[in-house]
């Protein structure tokens, strides 16, 4: 019963996530209450502890490294890109820079909740080895993000990095920091051409060049 109910919690949010992804407006805003909703429904009943999901602070001084990592691989890409002149502005010049940026960091730590606390841990229980079940999240992970080229690629390499340091630190923090700034490097780093506005799904099949010559 209990791994029935893992798997169930794993193919209902996922699911959902790509049914918000694929679907188009107004019902992908919609869905994507839908979705959160069921996952902090689920994450509420499971009634799983801080530090068992990640959301304790004992280990965060151990892996702020990782957060340092992150910023030197950033600050790497974006002198290459300054260098063959692909570096350009965060987009979404209506909104405030600050809130941009702000909105990215909640938005990546969410991303790392359901990657790590939500999908990992369950198939950990599932799955007969650790190998296997970091493999198929981080495979999940990059499905998530199909079609853009870009990204697809860059989150199974991530989700394969991550899956380990969150099982050896067990802190969603660093990783929702990283994620963040490797996100943000590749958006202003990497022409928007090719990830569309970092956009994924029916976003970026619908995407136009006139998206970025329009004030936004």
């Amino acid at each position: 019963m209990s791994r029935f109910r893992d798997l169930f919690e794993i193919v209902s949010a996922y699911g959902l996530i790509v049914a918000v992804i694929w679907a188009p407006m107004p019902a992908q805003r919609i869905l994507f209450w839908i979705a959160f909703a069921w996952i902090i429904l689920i994450t509420v009943l499971r009634r799983e502890s801080v530090s068992h999901i990640g959301m304790g602070l004992r280990t965060f001084p151990r892996a702020v490294w990782i957060i340092l990592a992150a910023l030197a691989l950033s600050g790497i890409a974006m002198l290459i890109a300054a260098r063959i002149g692909t570096l350009h502005p965060l987009f979404g010049r209506r909104v405030p820079l600050a809130l941009r940026i702000g909105g990215y960091i909640l938005w990546s730590f969410l991303q790392e909740y359901i990657l790590q606390a939500y999908v990992l841990l369950r198939l950990l229980r599932l799955l007969p080895s650790r190998k296997a079940a970091i493999a198929i999240t981080a495979a999940m992970f990059a499905i998530a993000h199909l079609p853009n080229p870009v990204l697809t690629w860059l989150t199974l390499i991530w989700g394969a990095i991550a899956c380990p340091l969150y099982l050896r630190y067990r802190n969603l923090y660093v990783l929702g920091i990283a994620h963040a700034i490797l996100g943000l490097s590749v958006a202003i780093t990497v022409p928007d051409s090719i990830h569309h506005h970092m956009r994924v799904g029916i976003g970026y099949v619908t995407y136009s060049k006139s998206t970025i010559q329009s004030p936004q």
